[in-house]
């Protein structure tokens, strides 16, 4: 039965082929259908090209806001660690108009500044020592040039009137320098 089948499978398929022969002559030629075929594979690239190209804007639009958020909030930490140094000064100004001893002030005061050196320390920031080294462009800002004292101090830093910090090894501000010559 199932060669039946076969056999009569066989024979549509051959009888389908002639009709289609005979009717070839209203079907449209190779080269139209080549033509249907490039243009729709140039429909499918375009479609791609279009698909890609507006994942491409929406990932970069993604980017860019999360950059931003990125920028707008990278501070927070470091300005919540600052808080308790302000709570601390606002704690000495309301103690020091009532102090009769300025050793106590000073005390005070010398406490917050650790505090607070020992917090930017601990987020990287670096003092640079300048007093006594080379004058190095890169790193220090000469403000003044003076007669150095000896022949030792030629060329180096006599006075830092406004000390340098490195955050890591990048410098974020420069010392501001007297210079021997």
């Amino acid at each position: 039965m199932s060669k039946e089948k076969d056999i009569q499978n066989e024979e549509n398929v051959n009888e389908a082929n002639e009709n289609q022969t005979d009717s070839s002559v209203d079907a449209p030629s190779t080269d139209e259908k080549k033509e249907l075929t490039a243009e729709e594979k140039y429909n499918e690239l375009n479609d791609r090209f279009l698909r890609l190209y507006a994942e491409f804007e929406n990932f970069r639009r993604r980017s860019n806001k999360e950059r931003l958020d990125l920028i707008a909030t990278a501070n927070a930490g470091l300005i919540k660690d600052f808080l308790p140094i302000m709570d601390d000064f606002e704690r000495a100004i309301t103690n020091n108009s009532t102090a009769t001893e300025i050793d106590g002030v000073k005390e005070g005061f010398n406490l917050i500044f650790n505090k607070f050196k020992n917090t930017i320390e601990s987020k990287g920031v670096k003092q640079m020592e300048a007093k006594g080294q080379p004058f190095d462009s890169e790193l220090h800002e000469a403000i003044a040039n003076v007669p150095a004292p000896d022949e030792k101090q030629k060329g180096k830093v006599i006075d830092d009137v406004e000390k340098g910090y490195f955050l890591g090894e990048k410098v974020i501000r420069y010392a501001k320098v007297i210079v021997g010559q």
